[in-house]
């Protein structure tokens, strides 16, 4: 893994260049997604803990991910794992928390 502080130095110097008009902007975009974190992947507990931490219960969670109760259900039993979008949604989750705006038209 390297060093976020490269990476941000990088990215930081490829905008610059940007700005001054010498590297274009699908060039910048690559430097993008190049300092993109990494998707972390999360056990049934840890699932069960996220969801626990935001205070929904799994038809309200499922809602706000985009997905089944159900598949809720078999994440937080480890009978199956999140992936793609989904594994990225738990991730913001985790990072930058539901928003209370985002979650009260389910709680109310």
């Amino acid at each position: 893994m390297v060093d976020r502080s490269i990476l941000d130095a990088v990215h930081e110097s490829a905008e610059d260049l940007h700005n001054a008009g010498v590297m274009n902007a699908i060039i910048l975009r690559e430097f993008d997604a190049l300092c993109l974190p990494a998707v972390k992947e999360y056990s049934a507990v840890q699932i069960r803990e996220i969801r626990t931490r935001v205070q929904v219960i799994q038809r309200v969670f499922a809602a706000y991910v985009n997905i089944s109760k159900s598949t809720v259900q078999k994440w937080e039993q480890g009978a199956k794992q999140p992936n793609g979008p989904s594994l990225k949604l738990l991730n913001l989750v985790v990072e930058k928390g539901t928003g209370s705006a985002g979650l009260s038209c389910f709680v109310s």
